[in-house]
């Protein structure tokens, strides 16, 4: 058994399709099935059920995926562990986020003590997120709702109360505070499903007994606070993004009750953290202690 043919199994393990897997991999299919067709003999069971072209993993497969799965997650920690010890001042670090505003002071801060590490930062939803770092796809997720599970660690290192902001001719645009109640007839721009902030205000809403009717909903947190000052509804929004409205909007505090959003940082309990990972949490949590929205609720 080749170390070659685990790999190729668990790429095709995981898409169910020879084709697909043979365009990820950059091999040809005939090349694939043939390491497949090995591996089985090898083991003396079929992995797959086959009907045609298409492939479905089978007890014996989803099985040996499991084993192999936590094999080349192994293998892969300890090639992260080496590449540490042999040059600890560089370094990848692989981000998943759905608060992306807050990052700009952090990564400034991170790249003044770490010029020579490179980050890769993808917003994600909070599925997605999930997802990717249970793969070990990313090192870190900072994600509001916080990312929590089996497998993975999460510091709660932010909370803060989540505002209403409307323009500032809105017939609440004279007040500093609204009943959430109270915007049960309102017309919202919103995020779509699978972000934090919408989820998260779904379910606020639905305790307090109306269900958002959505004038707009769109991938681009940014693109909310103009859509208010345009008129086309109003939005839900974190205090903390309040720096990087327009004007022409008016942030109004929720009562009845207090929404509350906390910022996670989450990483699998058992991938390896290098020194820089580790030192890149530390500042994290350091930032959010010293920022002095922290936990004004």
């Amino acid at each position: 058994m080749e170390l070659l043919q685990l790999e190729y199994f668990r790429t095709v393990a995981r898409l169910e399709h020879m084709t697909e897997a043979a365009g990820v991999l950059h091999v040809t299919q005939s090349s694939l099935s043939k390491t497949i067709q090995r591996l089985e003999e090898d083991l003396g069971v079929p992995l797959f059920d086959r009907s045609g072209r298409k492939l479905r993993l089978n007890e014996f497969g989803r099985s040996f995926l499991q084993r192999v799965e936590r094999a080349l997650f192994e293998l892969e920690e300890g090639k992260r562990e080496i590449a540490d010890l042999t040059s600890s001042n560089y370094g990848k670090l692989a981000l998943g986020v759905n608060t992306v505003y807050m990052l700009a002071d952090i990564l400034y801060r991170f790249r003044e003590i770490r010029p020579q590490v490179q980050f890769h930062v993808q917003q994600l939803g909070t599925h997605e997120m999930e997802i990717q770092v249970k793969k070990g796809e990313v090192d870190f997720c900072l994600s509001s709702p916080p990312i929590q599970g089996s497998e993975l660690v999460c510091d709660i290192v932010f909370r803060e109360p989540i505002c209403v902001t409307v323009p500032i001719t809105h017939r609440f645009a004279n007040r500093k505070k609204v009943r959430l109640s109270e915007l049960k007839e309102e017309r919202f721009v919103s995020l779509k499903k699978g972000y934090g902030i919408r989820d998260l205000m779904d379910f606020y809403c639905k305790e307090a007994g109306f269900v958002p009717e959505n004038a707009y909903e769109g991938d681009e947190p940014g693109a909310l606070s103009p859509l208010v000052q345009a008129g086309l509804g109003i939005s839900f929004v974190p205090k903390s993004a309040q720096a990087q409205s327009p004007e022409n909007v008016v942030f109004l505090q929720i009562e009845e009750p207090v929404c509350i959003r906390e910022v996670g940082l989450t990483r699998h309990q058992n991938r390896y953290l290098s020194s820089v990972a580790k030192e890149f949490r530390q500042l994290i949590i350091e930032h959010f202690q010293k920022n002095p929205q922290s936990g004004d609720l």
